[in-house]
């Protein structure tokens, strides 16, 4: 079995919000499975940081702009991830963005907001992350 599937029953909510279980959702993706959306990889990508599936993260990182490695298990103070809004999703063909607010906090501080504007790809029929832009706040 997935260890990753196997750990989390399917009665357990989804990391990105989504309605169904993690193990119907984002898990499926985790495990292997091709993201039919710019917005659902996007999603999976949410709970892969949650769940600190760097491999993941990596693996759906376009080639032209992925980092070697994040680092996740020795990030300190690690972050709790408190939710995520899909502002907007566009796509063109091969190309998509995705908006999204992902709220998290460091240790005890402050609950914070990051607001990003993804860039993907579609290449051989999987999406992956290119890159994002940070809107300047604007009483969001």
């Amino acid at each position: 079995m997935r260890p990753y599937v196997q750990a989390i029953d399917t009665l357990t909510p989804c990391p990105c919000g989504n309605n169904e279980g993690y193990a119907r959702c984002c898990g499926l993706l985790h495990e292997g499975a091709v993201a039919a959306t710019a917005e659902q990889l996007m999603r999976s990508r949410y709970s892969a940081y949650v769940l600190k599936r760097e491999d993941y993260l990596l693996d759906t990182w376009h080639h032209s702009t992925r980092p070697a490695h994040l680092k996740l298990a020795s990030q300190q103070p690690a972050p709790s991830w408190l939710g995520l809004t899909v502002k907007r999703h566009e796509s063109d063909g091969d190309a998509a963005i995705v908006e999204f607010v992902a709220r998290l906090r460091y240790g005890g501080g402050k609950a914070q907001r990051m607001h990003e504007i993804s860039r993907f790809v579609r290449e051989d029929g999987r999406w992956f992350y290119v890159d994002g832009e940070f809107p300047e706040k604007s009483g969001e």
